[in-house]
């Protein structure tokens, strides 16, 4: 076993696992004072359906053997099996190697179930406000098996994006934000527009709570982007570290200033989400581009997500609540074809470069096939998924009108956020 191998990915998989809390405040702060327990509520219980199913089936999905591509059985392409169902194997930690050299299989396996839970913690930003509770967890647990297993297969576990197409993806542009972003706008369709929407005020309600929420996951998600090297002595976590730092700082200063541009104000908000979109942009490429390119990919991505965000929202008119699509799966689409122009031909897993070193454009069409082929995955298996949970749920996704006006806390968790504390509470 590899001391300091083991050492690293578990301190990242922690790092990570803290990001959904983070993320559940950010979420929190961004919704309406009626409906943020039940947005933190909703963004947690990703935790608890993502720990079983990534346990029970998820893994196995994405990382089993019985399915090689190597036999060429075009089900390797899409799944990797059913042997490692409820973490067959894997009794103790001593199992060690089969996935990563000198890294117990236990710790890989806690490492990238942890990419489970904040995948689908990002897609319920789309949907609050009105979307059942009950709705909200039996969709999330089918989509860990149908979808992020297959697709975290599909370019990790030597499948159909990553080793067919050929594509790259280094932390989840892909796995994680692509498809969250995408499932979230696949819902928010499905689900309907929020009462008044359009008309009332959609302000964040608390912007020390984003604030604080943003700060939690721009420290996780070091570990996010380090951990996935995989390895502690070849420089390329330190790599993936530093592109980090650069891509969510130049992306806030860009987000600001195009915020200043259009608006006359540099608000708060807009800044932690730039931070975020530059997060998300330098996902795909973090341990593939030196540390100037990242700065050019955070500076590019933010102004794409802000237009996504303040312009395609109201020309298309769909109710991305919390703007999962805007600034995961736009943020997420463009870092990962930046990864295309940009990757240093010697950092590649493929040993492709970026077309402005090679002057070769295979590997950004490979990151472009590989988008269309999480795109397609992710809408139809979402939509899919979703017309059999609003069956089962009486024919509808989301809450009685009351209820909505009402607010989810006091009506779903029979809980109020800010109560008035007049002695009767």
């Amino acid at each position: 076993m590899d001391t300091s191998l083991t050492v690293l990915i578990l301190f990242s998989a922690t790092l990570v696992l803290f990001m959904t809390p983070g993320l559940a405040f950010f979420y929190g702060g961004l919704s309406r004072k009626k409906n943020v327990g039940n947005t933190i509520a909703m963004t947690l219980v990703s935790v608890g359906i993502s720990s079983v199913m990534w346990m029970a089936f998820g893994f196995s999905v994405a990382f089993g053997k019985q399915f090689s591509p190597e036999d060429a059985n075009p089900i390797g392409q899409i799944i990797g099996g059913f042997d490692r169902l409820l973490l067959n194997g894997y009794g103790s930690a001593s199992v060690v190697g089969t996935y990563v050299d000198g890294l117990p299989d236990m710790a890989f396996a806690l490492f990238q179930g942890a990419f489970c839970i904040i995948t689908l913690g990002i897609i319920v930003g789309s949907v609050t406000g009105r979307m059942k509770f009950g709705a909200v967890v039996a969709t999330l647990a089918l989509w860990v098996a149908l979808v992020y297993g297959p697709l975290a297969h599909m370019v990790w576990g030597g499948g159909l994006i990553g080793e067919t197409i050929g594509a790259l993806d280094f932390a989840g542009g892909d796995v994680v934000h692509i498809s969250s972003g995408v499932a979230g706008l696949v819902l928010a369709i499905m689900c309907g527009k929020r009462r008044g929407y359009g008309n009332a005020n959609y302000r964040a309600h608390n912007t020390p709570l984003v604030s604080i929420g943003v700060a939690i996951l721009w420290f996780g998600w070091f570990g996010f982007n380090g951990g996935s090297a995989l390895a502690a002595d070849d420089g390329v976590a330190v790599l993936a570290m530093m592109n980090t730092l650069v891509a969510s700082g130049a992306a806030m200063l860009s987000w600001m200033a195009v915020d200043k541009l259009s608006t006359g104000h540099s608000t708060l908000v807009g800044a932690v989400t730039g931070l975020v979109a530059g997060l998300v942009a330098i996902t795909p490429g973090a341990g593939f581009v030196t540390p100037l390119s990242a700065a050019a990919m955070g500076t590019v991505a933010s102004p794409v997500c802000y237009f996504a965000i303040a312009k395609l929202k109201s020309a298309f008119g769909y109710d991305d609540a919390l703007d999962a699509f805007g600034c995961h799966a736009i943020g997420g689409i463009v870092g990962g074809i930046l990864v295309g122009l940009l990757c240093v031909p010697e950092l590649s897993w493929t040993d492709r470069g970026g077309l402005l070193y090679t002057a070769d454009p295979s590997l950004l069409l490979s990151q472009i096939a590989g988008i269309a082929v999480t795109l397609a995955l992710v809408v139809v298996a979402t939509a899919a998924i979703a017309l059999v949970v609003k069956a089962c749920f009486g024919g509808s996704l989301r809450v009685s009108p009351q209820d909505e006006a009402r607010g989810m806390d006091v009506t779903v968790h029979g809980e109020d956020a800010y109560p008035a504390f007049d002695g009767m509470d």
